[in-house]
């Protein structure tokens, strides 16, 4: 009998309709390579639905809360149900950028020098040299972000905003030019290296999601010894983190700098895009994975205490 595999997807943060889409086309997937799919929009009820599908695996394609953040997982953990991606832990981890940013300095991995601070505190007054950036400790798809240069007078007054949805902590960092690069781990090994080129300022909700918004040159054309330095902090991230399954660190890389010194490390991503546009796939297709052995892959590594 085939296996009967819960897709998770939409939910209720502001990248719903990204995980909406990145659902669809895994169900989509699935159903071509014979599973039996049921495709859920996570809601409120989700234990209750759940306890009613007794799905034999959750393939979890929820971005941002509560897919990305461990709650989910908790559930998952606790109904017993096999569940893709990362664990409770390495969720909840991930997600808080500046505890993540924590760890990761502790196991070598470079990260951007940066404060977390209220949004309140952030919007007063310039908390380090222009040029910085100020992102939400706790949000994805670069919603709310705001890269302040030398012809910002000010911060954000948008902070300030009594209907601001990302929350009250915002990360201020250091603005690190170059180049965006982005590589993913699957299971224990480190894929290939994209370069992002954005037709707008950086690599926001917009270029992420819109076709020609942004051009992903892969393999990225920078030196063969940063390239590979990427792959190993990609590597080592997943590992410092205890992320499981696939997961995306994104990087920033100032190719002025000698040797790999201006490679740093942004992020690591554990419920990275899985549209037609993302990421994951275009990399896991340049190794000769196609999309649908992917998504394969993800429900045939899923676990529980993960």
């Amino acid at each position: 009998m085939s296996k009967h595999v819960a897709v998770l997807m939409g939910g209720w943060s502001a990248e719903r309709d990204v995980s909406l889409n990145s659902g669809k086309a895994c169900a989509d997937a699935l159903e071509r390579t014979g599973y039996r799919v049921s495709r859920v929009d996570v809601g409120r009820d989700i234990a209750t639905v759940l306890q009613t599908l007794k799905p034999d695996v959750a393939l979890n394609v929820l971005h941002g809360r509560p897919g990305e953040d461990g709650m989910l997982q908790g559930i998952l953990e606790i109904l017993a149900i096999p569940y893709s991606h990362s664990g409770v832990l390495s969720s909840s981890l991930a997600m808080h950028k500046e505890l993540a940013k924590v760890v990761m300095k502790a196991a070598g991995i470079p990260v951007p020098e940066g404060v977390l601070v209220p949004r309140a505190e952030a919007a007063k007054k310039h908390l380090m040299p222009r040029p910085y950036v100020i992102k939400p400790n706790a949000e994805g798809s670069s919603f709310g972000v705001f890269i302040v240069t030398e012809q910002h007078e000010h911060p954000p007054q948008e902070l300030t905003r009594e209907d601001w949805p990302y929350g009250d902590e915002v990360l201020v960092e250091k603005f690190i030019p170059g180049k965006e690069l982005t590589c993913a781990v699957m299971g224990d090994t480190p894929l290939d290296v994209i370069e992002i080129v954005a037709a707008t300022r950086f690599y926001d909700y917009e270029a992420k999601y819109t076709p020609g918004g942004s051009k992903h040159l892969l393999p990225a054309p920078i030196k063969p010894f940063v390239y590979q330095e990427a792959r190993r902090l990609a590597l080592k991230a997943h590992h410092a983190l205890g992320c499981r399954g696939v997961s995306r660190a994104d990087f920033r890389y100032d190719d002025r700098s000698a040797g790999t010194e201006g490679l740093v490390c942004l992020e690591v991503n554990t419920q990275p895009g899985m549209t037609e546009t993302s990421l994951v796939p275009e990399l896991a297709a340049h190794a000769g994975i196609n999309f649908d052995e992917l998504v394969r892959w993800m429900v045939e590594d899923a676990s529980l205490n993960r």
